[in-house]
């Protein structure tokens, strides 16, 4: 239960952060994409802002031996950069630029009940579904066979 009202208040204060600093307007992030046009600067400060408070929460917690509503530390093991890496983050970006959208803010945008909306998040979804039925089963192939 612990776990649950944690993950709650922080998904709560996430989505309020987001609507707060305009990150589910498309218009505001494709504006802050326009360098060259109707650039909008705005949002590098809400960036800035999650930068430093990431940064202490990271300082906090590399001093804490345990958690506080888990039994231990869930940090990524991997530091490679790879193509399925690059080519996932080019797709990120060229999304974020055409839609104005990234996950976070999309889901937090589902209760203005937008047509775009629901259609952006339905697209992601459809997306997720695919990496795991088709991606992730052909990497497991290919190591399979080469391990052989």
């Amino acid at each position: 239960m612990k776990t649950l009202g944690a993950s709650f208040f922080a998904g709560a204060l996430f989505g309020a952060g987001l609507a707060v600093s305009q990150m589910t307007n498309p218009a505001k992030v494709q504006n802050f994409l326009d360098v060259f046009g109707a650039w909008d600067p705005s949002l590098a400060l809400v960036m800035g802002a999650a930068l430093a408070v990431t940064t202490v929460g990271f300082r906090v917690t590399a001093r804490r031996a345990a958690p506080f509503c888990t039994a231990g530390f869930s940090a990524p093991t991997r530091s490679d950069i790879d193509a399925p890496l690059l080519i996932g983050s080019a797709m990120f970006g060229v999304g974020w630029g055409l839609a104005g959208f990234c996950p976070g803010p999309a889901l937090a945008a589902l209760s203005l009940n937008v047509v775009e909306v629901r259609l952006f998040v339905v697209a992601m979804l459809l997306g997720i579904t695919a990496h795991r039925w088709i991606y992730i089963p052909l990497v497991e192939a290919r190591a399979g066979s080469a391990s052989a």
